[in-house]
């Protein structure tokens, strides 16, 4: 299973439970950049669900990488 797809398929759904939602953009490396939008955007612990997302790719996949999250607002405050 390829990141992009572990992020869709596994992260994304479990972070759709609180309300957030994560989108892969690019690994580049071993940085991983991540789109968080909805709940996401605004949480004020981020950093502990990218340190989260970074140990269950080690986990599972066996890759390192170090998540870049970018934060977005929801979407109908897209344009």
């Amino acid at each position: 299973m390829t990141v992009q797809n572990y992020v869709e398929n596994i992260l994304q759904p479990k972070l759709q439970g609180d309300g957030g939602w994560v989108e892969y953009v690019s690994l580049e490396g071993d940085k991983l950049t991540l789109i968080f939008r909805g709940e996401c955007s605004k949480c004020l612990i981020l950093h502990r669900c990218t340190e989260w997302i970074e140990q269950q790719i080690k986990h599972d996949l066996k890759k390192t990488v170090k998540v870049d999250a970018v934060r977005k607002k929801p979407y109908f405050q897209d344009v």
